[in-house]
């Protein structure tokens, strides 16, 4: 039996060295620090290793924990050199954190920031309850299949880019070290049924039915109406309009800049601005505050701020009863210009700022084909004032 008890080790105040016995030592360094040592023959020499603070350890947790190690060094093994590989270990992170680590180091390099706050949430509601708790290296195909199974069918879209996140998560973790495998990508595809097949094309009001739906937009002069009527003219994506600011439009030469970092592509934008273009800006400019300078929405929100997806739908749904969406106007700008037009489709599709997929036709083409796009732009504009631009 030891020679302290738990009230004498409490009551010790002056520092020193006081023995338990089988080697056990309380270290007191003053009236409030207090700690527990071993000490014992190791190879010829005194060993002492530190068990940890009084204040954490009792004194029958501490003598435990100086039985294991004395059967330990008397085996010939070091537990202190056992203590510090443990420690050099990396700690395995969680699926959880695992994908909490991947969001943050690549957030940065997405420009969607609607894409960056997507990304993790659909994991949190989906992926979590089931694979959130569990070690990377726990998670097989069985697991990931069962995570995706109540929205595969239901939500395909969303099922799909679940699956592909869970994949890149545990990519991620064999890189570096947390899991021993890649993802099981063709055990999940093999155990997932076929999904529905859909088509993904955006609703697109017919061009001959254009002009009409212009001419209605223009009996409000609200920031929604006049930025609806801009996108239709300019056939630009929902968020560079409504992104848009003073600062990008140059009155005098007749462009809207759009610069890379609000680009689907990544790279600057010029649009010319056609004559019916340039009136929607001159209406929109009426009501211009001139707070933020260059900085501020053309196309404001009514609480400040640029405008939502959402009021730019809800603005069509009013002026139609089609079921088109706002980015199907780009495709009626292309069905006519492929049928109204003789412009080369190089040419549209510079105005729709789509990249070429032939690698080798765009590295050694130049040009930006913005003489013949002023051209393109202000026909479209005729055709959708029906002459009157």
């Amino acid at each position: 039996m030891g020679k302290l008890t738990a009230l004498r080790v409490k009551s010790l105040k002056t520092p020193g060295r006081y023995a338990d016995g089988d080697c056990l030592y309380l270290y007191v360094h003053s009236a409030e620090s207090r700690s527990w040592m071993l000490r014992v023959q190791f190879q010829g020499k005194v060993a002492e290793m530190g068990l940890g603070s009084e204040k954490v350890i009792s004194l029958a947790e501490a003598r435990e924990i100086a039985a294991t190690n004395r059967k330990l060094f008397k085996a010939g093994i070091d537990p202190r050199a056992l203590k510090r590989i443990a420690a050099a270990q990396p700690t395995v992170p969680t699926f959880e954190q695992a994908a909490e680590q991947v969001h943050r180091d690549r957030q940065a390099g997405w420009r969607n920031g609607k894409h960056q706050v997507q990304w993790l949430s659909s994991l949190r509601m989906h992926a979590f309850p089931t694979l959130g708790k569990m070690l990377p290296d726990e998670i097989d195909a069985a697991q990931i299949i069962e995570t995706l199974l109540p929205i595969w069918q239901k939500r395909p879209e969303t099922a799909r880019r679940v699956k592909q996140r869970i994949l890149i998560v545990l990519n991620w973790a064999n890189s570096k070290g947390y899991r021993n495998t890649e993802a099981p990508l063709r055990a999940v595809e093999a155990g997932l049924a076929r999904q529905p097949k859909k088509d993904r094309h955006f609703a697109a009001l017919p061009y001959t039915e254009a002009s009409d739906l212009l001419r209605r937009l223009e009996a409000n002069m609200s920031s929604g109406r006049l930025a609806l009527r801009f996108l239709i003219l300019t056939a630009a994506r929902s968020g560079e309009v409504r992104g848009a600011t003073w600062g990008e439009i140059d009155f005098a030469a007749k462009l809207w800049t759009i610069p890379a970092g609000r680009m689907k592509a990544g790279r600057e934008h010029v649009v010319p601005l056609s004559p019916a273009a340039l009136s929607v800006l001159r209406c929109a400019h009426q009501g211009r505050t001139g707070k933020t300078g260059d900085a501020e929405p053309i196309f404001p929100g009514q609480r400040g701020g640029q405008l939502s997806d959402m009021t730019l739908t809800k603005v069509l749904r009013t002026a139609t009863s089609e079921s088109a969406t706002v980015h199907g106007f780009r495709s009626s700008f292309r069905d006519w210009a492929a049928e109204k037009t003789d412009f080369d489709g190089a040419v549209v599709e510079a105005a729709l700022a789509h990249t070429n997929p032939n690698k080798v036709e765009a590295a050694y083409r130049r040009t930006n084909y913005l003489e013949k796009r002023r051209r393109l732009m202000r026909l479209w504009a005729v055709f959708l004032r029906r002459g009157s631009a």
